[in-house]
């Protein structure tokens, strides 16, 4: 983790980063002391994210045992310890790096994990897709609608503006949500089924008769139960294609959350 300069008489200090932070680093430098050589004052988010640690998922820093802000400039001979963010622990009076936990959970997927907007949305997380949007227009759109930045970019989530966000460590798109239920402890919190994959609208019950002319007369004649999207009309009844999802979450593991569909 030595990063020496040119300078004369570099000064060092000792970093040591935690849980899935380590997740950030090379192989050799995890779940252990490193040191770090720098020259001047640098602070110390610019330090960290120089490490490969993004800002974003970085709730507490402590310096020889002190909590400090991002602001903090590096000093010889400092031990540094990072933990990630702990969205549904309290800390106090530990100095928190970010706003107090969210209370409604929402996301914004980037392109480089397109599959996985779905699949949220399928087990009724509100996820915005954020594939055709710039990296400004997603910082913006995550901060003015309190949503939660979810990527594999890694240098999107060192963006100034990124408040909150993960890094998808997987490129598999089952294990992507699966991490992302876990991480941030929303298995109590799913509801499947009850919102629209296409555009992310709520889905409310309807009758038979008020979508008879969007539904095929064969599904009219074989199901009773049918959900609209209150955003984009679509219409949503229990098919084969719902049976074959089914399947796939119980391969999940969230049976129990399916017994309330």
């Amino acid at each position: 983790m030595n990063r020496d300069t040119h300078a004369l008489t570099p000064s060092s200090a000792r970093f040591r980063f935690y849980e899935e932070l380590n997740d950030f680093l090379p192989r050799e430098h995890r779940k252990k002391e490193c040191e770090y050589r720098f020259s001047a004052n640098p602070s110390i988010k610019d330090t960290i994210e120089a490490l490969g640690v993004p800002h974003s998922e970085i709730d507490v820093i402590l310096v020889n045992g002190k909590s400090v802000g991002f602001d903090y400039r590096l000093q010889e001979g400092d031990c540094v310890s990072v933990y990630p963010v702990f969205e549904t622990f309290d800390i106090t009076p530990i100095q928190r790096l970010h706003p107090e936990p969210l209370r409604r959970t929402a996301f914004i997927v980037d392109g480089t994990a397109g599959r996985l907007v779905r699949n949220l949305r399928l087990l009724g997380l509100d996820t915005a897709d954020g594939a055709v949007l710039s990296e400004r227009e997603m910082v913006h759109t995550a901060l003015q609608e309190k949503r939660i930045i979810l990527t594999r970019n890694r240098k999107l989530l060192k963006h100034g503006g990124v408040t909150r966000g993960y890094w998808l460590r997987d490129a598999d798109p089952d294990r992507q949500l699966e991490a992302v239920i876990h991480r941030f402890q929303l298995e109590n919190r799913l509801s499947p089924f009850s919102r629209c994959t296409v555009c992310n609208g709520l889905l409310a019950s309807v009758s038979r008769e008020a979508v008879s002319a969007q539904v095929p007369e064969r599904s009219l004649a074989a199901f009773t139960e049918y959900r609209e999207c209150g955003g984009c009309g679509r219409v949503y009844w229990k098919g084969s294609h719902y049976e074959r999802m089914c399947h796939w979450l119980q391969q999940l593991g969230f049976d129990r959350q399916l017994q309330r569909t």
